[in-house]
């Protein structure tokens, strides 16, 4: 017996218990090393029962990823876990599955392979290989449907989230949630039950309702993802198929999807997001200093975004304006955030309440000096933002990080402001702060190594991707915006209707249209960095348009015209302001727009790389599909740029 597997008993029941930390991932020696331990305990005559639970912190957190490129490089034709999977259930002796922390692709997979599932109330269970472009491979979209219905199944598969034991247990994908230790819990539970085999279970017939309803909601929430299709193919199959049919079909468009590039993408972005992680040139043992309290100024749309991050962790915040009504204003919209997910089912109204506890909003710098990290969110102005920092260099402790939410400017310059530039750093948020998972992390030449792997961590703490950029203008996500969208003003110049331009990018994947992204964010933002930089005239059209008042959704004008709803319309003024610029009236199509615009993004990101701004071509990667709405299933701009072109 492997090290992988641990065998033990406990009265009557045999217990297995996987062994593989950090997260009990189903590498090689896990499956083959529980099949042996039912195997061992259907010999044992004492055992009556088995349970299977995960050591550590959790109970299989799904398959190794690894291996699945091994298939497609044809080192392996299949991981064999769904033939693993079918020799648990066919155990003789009930076998019972103790889930606690997660079990989530794989893992559910095997637990479904169990003739019955008792689950750690805190614990989650899902499907989500939809995030790595694939679909369950070990029959999990089959054995799901018989034991959480064919709506549930469906829903789980193509959308990838994982739900709760309470949800779990309401359809019927676990049996019983304990109410103490999870092994006592199920080593009771197992004692006496029949062998009841999911494969056995009836199906409800096939509703064409369910079906097109998944597959409508897929077509717009993971739009050209294959993968989200594949998934309700193949739980529709179990509804007109035996069960051997129905796995051997999973198994057909589990290989379309893990050979397609979609796949190969996505797993890109899943691996891209660990090595980010990695600093090369930081020391493993450089110190992390501790952050046990935050103040942000500024308590406008980043500010309070911001403040909401260090809430959900936990960490007190002090919030700062320069009037009442502002401060008001920016605590009124917290509040109302958390109200929301409260009144989604996302948060309790005791949680809500706890967060909020640890805000305290305030005109003044009491309490900035006990600060372990201060960030400051206030409008993109250098002076304004050096007087700011000036100023904190007088109220800060020493070991105090200064943070910046700047989106364009110089750190050194904000950094020069105080007598402690090695202290200074760039935590670059994206809106809403407070829901979107990128963190560009802008080093200056002077940061210290221990602010910098400080801030690595701490992006962690706050659930977001830490990604470490140099300091340039824009860094690294806007100093490629700008060129993107540079190239669709100059489509449209050159005959494009702005909708179509948009419309190309939104139907190749972009979670918006770039001239409509210049509407939300406020196209006053570029205006007035193009006049502090003496660009005014590189963008004539959003020159003009800001020129007239039009900048955007918040005066209900932009590139185009909205209602009270924000739905986008034509606007007669628009169409005859672009006809002073242009300068031809020539078809223009959609594959030229998407070449274009997304080669802009291309051609910047390898100049940011020549310079050193990014450390690595998966970092504008990850920077663009975390925080720029650039589709994952298209890898980020650098991987396409090598496999899509």
């Amino acid at each position: 017996m492997s090290d992988l597997v641990l065998l033990s008993k406990l009265a009557n029941v045999g217990v297995i218990t996987i062994n593989n930390p950090p997260v009990n991932a189903l590498s090689p020696g896990v499956p083959e090393g529980i099949v042996e331990g039912v195997a061992t305990f259907n010999a044992d005559p004492e055992v009556t029962a088995i349970v299977i639970i995960g050591g550590g912190r959790t109970f299989i957190s799904g398959a190794d990823i690894k291996e699945f490129g091994k298939i497609t490089s044809g080192q392996k034709s299949d991981i064999g876990l769904a033939d693993k999977i079918d020799l648990i259930e066919q155990s003789a002796k009930p076998v019972v599955m103790a889930i606690h922390g997660q079990a989530l692709g794989g893992g559910l997979e095997v637990a479904m392979g169990g003739h019955y599932r008792v689950m750690d109330p805190a614990a989650k269970v899902g499907q989500p290989e939809v995030k790595l472009g694939i679909i369950p491979g070990a029959a999990g979209t089959q054995r799901l449907p018989r034991l959480a219905g064919v709506a549930k199944a469906m829903e789980m598969c193509w959308q990838g989230d994982p739900i709760s034991a309470a949800e779990a247990l309401q359809h019927g994908i676990v049996d019983a949630v304990s109410n103490g230790d999870l092994l006592t819990f199920a080593v009771e539970f197992a004692q006496g039950k029949p062998v009841r085999r999911v494969s056995d279970l009836p199906v409800a017939a096939a509703d064409p309702a369910v079906s097109s309803a998944a597959r409508a909601a897929a077509a717009k929430r993971a739009r050209g993802l294959m993968a989200a299709q594949k998934a309700i193919d193949a739980v529709e199959a179990a509804t007109r198929m035996t069960f051997a049919e129905g796995v051997a079909y999973e198994r057909q468009l589990f290989e379309e999807c893990l050979f397609d590039e979609q796949s190969k993408s996505m797993i890109h972005i899943f691996f891209g997001e660990r090595e980010v992680a990695k600093i090369p040139f930081l020391a493993k043992d450089t110190p992390v200093l501790p952050i046990k309290s935050a103040a942000v100024i500024g308590a406008g749309t980043m500010g309070g975004g911001i403040a909401m991050n260090y809430l959900n962790a936990g960490i007190p915040v002090r919030l700062r304006e320069t009037s009442q009504a502002s401060l008001d204003r920016g605590v009124a919209t917290i509040t109302k955030n958390y109200a929301a997910s409260v009144a989604k089912g996302r948060f309790t109204q005791a949680w809500m309440d706890s967060r909020l506890a640890l805000l305290t909003p305030q005109l003044t710098w009491e309490g900035f000096d006990t600060a372990d990290i201060i960030v400051e969110a206030v409008f993109e102005n250098m002076a304004l933002k050096k007087t700011i920092f000036a100023e904190l260099d007088g109220i800060a402790k020493a070991d105090c990080i200064l943070a910046t939410n700047t989106s364009t400017l110089d750190i050194d310059e904000i950094a020069s402001a105080t007598k402690r530039p090695h202290m200074v750093v760039g935590h670059h948020f994206f809106s809403p702060a407070n829901v979107m998972r990128l963190l560009e992390i802008v080093r200056g030449k002077d940061t210290a190594p221990e602010v910098l792997a400080t801030s690595m961590a701490l992006a962690k703490t706050l659930r977001k991707v830490g990604v470490l950029v140099g300091n340039c203008f824009g860094f690294v996500g806007n100093r490629m915006f700008g060129p993107y969208r540079r190239v669709a003003e100059q489509l449209v110049i050159e005959g494009a209707d702005p909708m179509a331009v948009d419309k190309a990018l939104y139907d190749w994947g972009m979670a918006m249209g770039p001239l409509a992204v210049g509407d939300l964010a406020g196209l006053d933002v570029g205006w007035r960095i193009r006049q502090e930089r003496g660009e005014v005239g590189s963008a004539p059209i959003e020159d003009a348009l800001c020129e007239m008042g039009r900048y955007g959704q918040k005066t209900g004008a932009g590139w185009y015209k909205y209602d009270e709803k924000r739905n986008p319309a034509i606007d007669p003024v628009v169409t005859a302001l672009i006809e002073q610029h242009r300068t031809g009236h020539r078809e223009i199509s959609a594959q030229e727009i998407i070449d274009r615009c997304v080669g802009a993004l291309i051609d910047e990101g390898k100049k940011i790389l020549e310079e050193g701004i990014a450390l690595r071509p998966v970092d504008i990667d990850i920077i663009y599909v975390n925080g720029y709405g650039f589709p994952a299933h298209r890898g980020g701009p650098m991987w396409y740029g090598q496999v899509g072109r």
